[in-house]
Formats: C-alpha cells, sequence, structure tokens
C-alpha cells in the first residue's frame, strides 16, 4: 500500500471527535462513525433530542453495538503504525543495537529478538510490542462500558432522589392540612396536641429535607467520580503502545474501589402521631363488631397479570413470581351513614385496602374506589392511595388498619389503629354509593 493510500485508510479510521483512532467506534443512524465514549460525552453534554455531533441529524436510538469490522480494522492500522520513539536510543539495545521490538510478560522489560533469545528470557513470553499495547487497550475498554452504566445508574438514583425531594415537600403541605382538618372534624379543643403535632411535622421534615439534599450532592459527587475515571480510561486508550505497557494494576484496583461504593438513596418517613380520642369516635360507628361479615366466603386468587403489575412491577418486590394474593370482599355494600371497621394487615408487606363501586380486578388500579396500597420496593415498605396517585412518606401501620367511610361529610378515611393515628383522608363530592369494602393481601 503506497503512502497516500496508507494515509486514506488511517483517515477513514480517525474519530471526527477526538481526531484519534477509533475506540469502540459505532456507527448511527445517519451513517458516521465515531468512538463510543466520544458519542456518550457529547449526547451527555447536550439536550434533547439527541443527534449526530457531525452532521446533526436527529437520531432515534441511543444504544449501538460496537462496529467490530471497523474495530478489527482499527486495531490493524494502530499495529501497523510505525512507532515514534523507535529510533531512540532508550528503544535500541545497548548489546546488538536493534530496536527493543518485543515485551517480556514477566520481566516487563522490551527486549529486542537476539535478546529474547537469551537464557535469560528463553523461557518467559513475550509479544510484539504493537501487540501487547492491542491487548492492554482491550482491557481497559471491557472495564469502561460497566463503568459508563453505573454512571448513567448514579444520574438516574440523582434524578429521583430530586423528584423526592420535590414530592415530600408536596407531601408535608398536605399532611399538614390534613392534620388540621382532622382536628376540626373532632370538635374538640385540642390545640396544644395540634401545636405539638404540627411543629413535630416542622421539625422532621427539615431534618428528612436535608437528609434528601446531603443525598442528592453524595450521588452527583460520585457520578462526576465514575465520569472522571472513564475519561481517564478513554485517555489512556489514546496514548502510544508505550505509556500502554506501563500501566499497572493500582488503575484497576481504584476502578473496582469506585464500583464498590454504593450509595443507598434516602428513604423519608415521617412520625406516625397519636390523636387523643380519635378511636373512641371511630368505634362508635363500627359494623358488625368491626368485622366485616362474609369475607371468608368471598374470595378470589389475584390472576397473575394483575398481581405482577401492582406488586411485582419496577421492582415492588425482591421476587414476585413466589408472590400468591388473593382479593377478599364484602357481601353487604354500603349506601349512606357513616361505618367503621378494621383489617388486620399484621407484617405483611404487600397488601390492597380500600372501597369500590362495582368490584373488577382494576377496582383498586383507576378511579373507581378509594384505596390504600402497601408494597415492598428494594427491602422498603411504601404506602400509597389512588385519585389521584400519592406516595405517603409516613410510618408504615403493623397489624390493624382503620377504614372510615362517611357519606355526610364526603370522607374516606385510613388509620393505623396501633399508633391511633391518622394515614390519610379523601375528601371527594364524587363519593358515590353503594360503596364496597375489599381487601387484597399478598406473602409478606
Amino acid at each position: 500500500m503506497d503512502s497516500h493510500a496508507l494515509q486514506d485508510f488511517q483517515s477513514a479510521l480517525t474519530c471526527s471527535i477526538c481526531m484519534n483512532y477509533f475506540l469502540e467506534p459505532v456507527t448511527i443512524d445517519c451513517g458516521h462513525t465515531l468512538c463510543q465514549p466520544c458519542l456518550y460525552f457529547c449526547w451527555d453534554e447536550s439536550q434533547t433530542p439527541r443527534c449526530c455531533p457531525q452532521c446533526r441529524e436527529i437520531v432515534e436510538k441511543t444504544d449501538y453495538r460496537t462496529d467490530t469490522v471497523v474495530k478489527k480494522l482499527t486495531s490493524l492500522a494502530r499495529q501497523a503504525r510505525p512507532r515514534s520513539d523507535s529510533n531512540s536510543g532508550e528503544q535500541l539495545c545497548r548489546t546488538n543495537g536493534e530496536t527493543k521490538g518485543l515485551f517480556c510478560e514477566v520481566d516487563k522489560s522490551l527486549l529486542s529478538t537476539p535478546c529474547s533469545e537469551s537464557p535469560e528470557h528463553a523461557v518467559h513470553s513475550y509479544s510484539p510490542v504493537a501487540c501487547m499495547a492491542e491487548e492492554n487497550r482491550e482491557k481497559i475498554v471491557k472495564k469502561m462500558d460497566p463503568l459508563w452504566q453505573k454512571t448513567q445508574e448514579m444520574q438516574d438514583k440523582l434524578n429521583k432522589e430530586i423528584r423526592k425531594s420535590e414530592s415530600f415537600v408536596d407531601y408535608v403541605v398536605l399532611r399538614r392540612n390534613m392534620i388540621k382538618v382532622q382536628y376540626q372534624m373532632m370538635h374538640r379543643f385540642l390545640l396544644e396536641e395540634e401545636r405539638f403535632q404540627l411543629k413535630t411535622l416542622e421539625r422532621e421534615a427539615q431534618e428528612i429535607l436535608q437528609q434528601l439534599r446531603d443525598s442528592g450532592i453524595r450521588m452527583a459527587q460520585h457520578r462526576e467520580k465514575l465520569k472522571e475515571m472513564y475519561r481517564e480510561l478513554t485517555e489512556l486508550c489514546h496514548k502510544s503502545d508505550m505509556e500502554l505497557l506501563q500501566v499497572t494494576k493500582e488503575i484497576y484496583t481504584r476502578i473496582k474501589l469506585l464500583e464498590m461504593q454504593k450509595l443507598q438513596p434516602v428513604n423519608p418517613e415521617l412520625s406516625s402521631l397519636h390523636i387523643t380520642g380519635i378511636l373512641d369516635m371511630l368505634n362508635k360507628f363500627r359494623v358488625h363488631n368491626g368485622l366485616i361479615q362474609g369475607w371468608a366466603n368471598r374470595y378470589m386468587s389475584l390472576p397473575d397479570e394483575v398481581r405482577n403489575r401492582i406488586f411485582g412491577g419496577d421492582g415492588a418486590t425482591e421476587n414476585p413470581q413466589t408472590l400468591e394474593s388473593y382479593v377478599i370482599w364484602d357481601v353487604e355494600a354500603f349506601k349512606s351513614g357513616k361505618h367503621y371497621w378494621e383489617v388486620d394487615v399484621g407484617n405483611t408487606s404487600n397488601w390492597i385496602i380500600g372501597v369500590c363501586k362495582d368490584f373488577t380486578s382494576d377496582s383498586f388500579e383507576g378511579k373507581k374506589g378509594f384505596v390504600l396500597f402497601s408494597s415492598k420496593k428494594n427491602n422498603h415498605c411504601i404506602l400509597s392511595t389512588n385519585s389521584p396517585s400519592l406516595i405517603h412518606y409516613l410510618q408504615r401501620p403493623a397489624g390493624r388498619v382503620g377504614v372510615f367511610l362517611d357519606y355526610e361529610n364526603e370522607t374516606m378515611s385510613f388509620y393505623d389503629v396501633c399508633r391511633g393515628s391518622l394515614i390519610y383522608s379523601f375528601f371527594s363530592s364524587s363519593i358515590i354509593s353503594p360503596l364496597t369494602p375489599f381487601f387484597v393481601f399478598g406473602s409478606p
């Protein structure tokens, strides 16, 4: 191959962004080929929609496989390029004057061909410098993709922590209003207790918000460390063969230590504070001594599709396939008045309690009822309600959950019986009749 053809060949294997030989080349929708790291950095720092850094054409995909043909050609081109230091005094053997073109894997030293045949190195393993450097480069490349994936995972965690902070602030405002309304509805002058609850709420909220801010800072810092390590490895792969041969185990140790750092998100949890006299008031409206009649005779297994959608979606449980869920509902529907009953959830993490108009498998997923959910996600139990969907940053009830349906005041409330505290109240003019109590329970 003449010099002009070789130059064109090498140019075709050069990235237009970093102007180095391709590193893990990917060919995107528009047909341009770029280094995968270069593409990652460009898209990481730009706004959507993502486009080709070279022609600016918008691309649909963001996940591309390495172009193995271009990668092989690039590797051959790198190995075929002349060593810039081949004629320097340090690279010439003092014994025979020949270029040190081999690398001894045992002594980690450069050798000339005659020296490699000497008794001192005869039993050692050695390879051409360019070939050995390419092997080192490939070892580094294999560490890079998992590192970038962890960078993106950390960004996702950071985004969730930010959204959680915003959601928590809104929830605290809602919680404050619910406490005030609850005391007003009881028609009791418990001003000191109400003040204490509101003061405790504000103090805990400020502490949790600070924890969330600190967590966000740690996640952002860790993401930058991962990204900088990825950048360092990228630059290392573009270095000369001789520099690549000097790579030690130290850098792999640094990568391992960085990957071992596990940052856990903050799980906000406000205290469920006791409301004096609340259970005495509710017990005046207990139905059937608080036990819903007929439940033992009216139940069905929850379909797998629905069960996984509720309890097993997005990592809601550790192993959703092992869950066994059942739905139990009452023979009696309520049409008016005030009604209170309790459900013993024990230590079960996955359950649903509520009322609905016409019981179907999706009654507790849409707007057909008023529902309290408990589900386990990443070893943490989450409380939520529907209409609208709302996460409750509150201690999970253990034991019995009280349900109070009040047609007169158009409210539907859930209580933590053991703590004597309010979980949540629906205030809705859309409370219709009849409404049937139901309970969904799954494996712990």
